[in-house]
């Protein structure tokens, strides 16, 4: 699963997207992660009601700004396992970034079909057995707190599993360019 930092000879791109430029593809990724939000949130309800969110002698305000921190933190976390991902890969230089829209983490090399659903699907896996693990662990008053952060970890992997699924149907020689935002594909064949 070795990135290449040089095109191979003979590969052409095919493929590309850039949810920056790509208000369709855009929308429909956007679309996906608010569909997987809600499939993660009302059934949930039905479990453990919201309203427990407000019954605490704590406070809402120290678990709103404790959310706060977190989905920060997550964030910058689901990123660094982008990056993480992409060293174990063999990637030297690794480029984060923030558009106002999307955070990512990027770089100029090429990697494999493999390589490259490992690193774009690391952080959904990783940090949502992480965050299932605390969420048993907490008291019920804090639940929607770490719950809300899964809810952001698997929805906002709308655009990795997007991605993953269209790959799974190229060719097994693709080779993908993340320059963060966006990405290009390249095949033999």
């Amino acid at each position: 699963m070795k990135a290449y930092n040089v095109l191979p000879e003979g590969y052409k791109e095919f493929y590309s997207v850039d949810l920056q430029k790509d208000k369709k593809t855009a929308v429909v990724v956007n679309i996906i992660a608010v569909v997987i939000a809600a499939a993660m949130a009302l059934p949930m309800h039905r479990i453990v009601p919201v309203s427990t969110l407000y019954e605490s002698e704590e406070g809402i305000v120290m678990r709103m700004l404790s959310m706060i921190v977190l989905l920060i933190a997550y964030i910058i976390l689901h990123e660094a396992v982008h990056g993480i991902s992409m060293k174990l890969c063999g990637t030297k230089k690794i480029k984060y970034g923030f558009t106002g829209a999307y955070a990512f983490a990027g770089s100029d090399d090429y990697y494999p079909k493999k390589a490259y659903i490992f690193i774009a699907l690391s952080p959904v896996v990783l940090w949502g057995v992480v965050l299932a693990v605390v969420n048993s662990m907490v008291p019920e008053e804090w639940f929607w707190i770490i719950y809300i952060v899964q809810i952001m970890n698997i929805s906002g992997a709308a655009g990795d599993f997007f991605v993953t699924v269209k790959f799974l149907r190229f060719p097994d020689d693709i080779l993908v360019r993340d320059h963060g935002v966006g990405m290009r594909v390249y095949s033999k064949k």
